[in-house]
């Protein structure tokens, strides 16, 4: 029905997404039925050692050999490729939920104007069309017919024993923990005033601030953690620069320029980037290690990149430095924030970072912030669980199915030189989370050093290409995308994020 109410471009994607959530799953069910696929008692994924191939170098011969030993492998797979295409389309979703909505007020109006009511104030489709355009919700959607097929494949024992014993939720709740601290008002503005001695810099115009929150915010989440810099500086590049209008290349770029800065940025120090700490206890790399190889390439390819799209958009900056100084943006004064106000924030952050792998401390020490934020409710501004929630939820899907990847991710990896490990682990990366695509690198006994180099080094630059290249992306998305009508676009982001990659992966080399 919805379907015949839309254009064929429309029909198009509903097929490709919609369908194909119905169609796989019935599949997946009647193929069970005839495979006699292994049940409850065997565990999934299977270890990769179990699989035997490990004197096996064709990469195709590895992967079809795994897929008749263990046929889920490759339904798994496809779930997850339906995952990654359904969050390019997600704006077209947005489009059908628009054109449902308004064609449902037309038709109140029409009832009002002959004096009947409808009992339906909404559009129920119009709602649904909504949900299915949140990128937040994408890979949750894509886990129910996910755990659909592996209660029928595999057994419902197998299915608990994966989502509840091999998949590790540590970085979601972090995630959304950290998202919800540093985005109070009291750290924002905390942060703000750092940050503003280097804005004074440039007068605190509009430019000052971007190049303020594009090279030094990044470079602050090697010491407060990546979730936590994306979240401060989304936050402020959303009062100082997109508040201000700028147009929708010059959005897109600063964007791309984030998401990428991030990435990178959190690798001058060992304990703040997933991707890196996935791999230090394994590799047993250091801080030293970490700034020696890393820190100072991240640090020259942020300062090149940004300096590089300042000159790009040189008359935007000068632009929007001209729209500050005729007195469009007056801030509004607000009540002062007590010290030990901010010192309490302060003190949940550092508590939330110091335990960001102990979930048990995180949570308890969460619920007491909480109270802590009720007590002093009169210092805070719009304080809401919501886009952390969303975040979460989006990052607890990408983990769900991104264990499931394994089977095809370390053979592709371990068949490249390192020349090629790094390009393929920077592509690789843009469609899957890069602590994902670190781990499972770990598994490679045979990497050597500058395979292992390469493998990070590719993980980190690619981290800006999608939303879901890098864990703190969805929260900068989550904060952002009000200032894209249309919502963020998968190819804008694509785009806006080519050329700080390009420059960091050629400071990689």
């Amino acid at each position: 029905v919805v379907a015949v109410q839309t254009n064929s471009t429309m029909r198009h994607v509903l097929v490709g997404v919609l369908v194909a959530l119905v169609v796989t799953a019935a599949a997946g069910a009647a193929w069970a039925v005839d495979a006699h696929a292994p049940t409850a008692e065997s565990s999934f994924p299977p270890p990769l050692a179990s699989y035997g191939d490990s004197e096996l170098t064709n990469v195709w011969e590895i992967l079809r050999g795994r897929v008749q030993q263990q046929p889920f492998n490759l339904w798994a797979t496809l779930l997850f490729l339906g995952a990654i295409v359904h969050t390019f389309l997600t704006h077209r979703f947005r489009e059908i939920a628009h054109r449902l909505e308004e064609r449902h007020r037309q038709r109140l109006h029409e009832l009002e104007s002959v004096g009947a009511s409808s009992p339906r104030q909404v559009s129920g489709w119009a709602r649904v069309f909504h949900f299915l355009g949140e990128v937040e919700a994408v890979f949750g959607i894509w886990v129910l017919p996910l755990i659909i097929l592996m209660n029928v494949v595999l057994g419902r024992s197998a299915t608990i024993g994966y989502l509840n014993g091999q998949v590790n939720y540590t970085e979601a709740i972090f995630v959304v923990i950290i998202m919800a601290i540093a985005s109070t008002r009291p750290i924002l503005s905390f942060a703000e005033r750092l940050l503003r001695q280097l804005a004074k810099l440039g007068n605190e115009s509009p430019a000052a601030w971007w190049f303020t929150l594009l090279i030094a915010g990044p470079m602050l989440g090697s010491f407060i953690t990546e979730p936590a810099a994306m979240t401060i500086c989304a936050s402020l590049l959303a009062r100082r620069f997109y508040a201000l209008g700028p147009s929708r290349r010059f959005a897109y770029a600063t964007l791309g320029l984030l998401f990428v800065s991030i990435s990178i940025g959190g690798t001058l120090t060992h304990f703040a980037a997933p991707p890196v700490l996935m791999v230090v206890d394994a590799w047993g790399w250091t801080l030293s290690h970490m700034l020696l190889h890393f820190g100072w390439k991240a640090a020259l390819s942020i300062t090149l990149s940004t300096i590089f799209y300042a000159y790009f958009f040189r008359t935007e900056l000068r632009r929007l430095n001209a729209q500050v100084v005729s007195g469009s943006e007056a801030e509004q004064p607000e009540r002062a924030i007590p010290v030990w106000v901010t010192v309490g924030h302060l003190l949940f952050m550092a508590i939330a970072v110091l335990h960001s792998h102990h979930p048990p401390y995180l949570i308890l020490s969460f619920l007491f912030f909480l109270a802590f934020v009720e007590v002093t409710e009169d210092f805070q501004r719009n304080f809401s669980l919501r886009p952390p929630v969303l975040v979460g939820f989006f990052l607890a899907g990408l983990v769900i199915h991104g264990g499931l990847q394994q089977w095809w991710i370390e053979p592709v990896l371990g068949s490249l030189s390192e020349v090629k490990l790094l390009v393929g682990a920077t592509v690789l990366t843009a469609f899957n989370d890069n602590a994902a695509i670190t781990f499972l690198c770990t598994l490679v006994p045979t990497f050597t050093e500058g395979m292992k180099y390469a493998a990070v080094a590719g993980a980190v630059t690619g981290g800006g290409l999608t939303v879901i290249a890098n864990a703190p992306n969805p929260a900068g998305q989550s904060i952002l995308s009000k200032y894209f009508p249309d919502g963020i676009s998968a190819m804008g982001l694509f785009c806006g994020a080519l050329i700080p990659t390009l420059f960091a992966l050629a400071s990689s080399l």
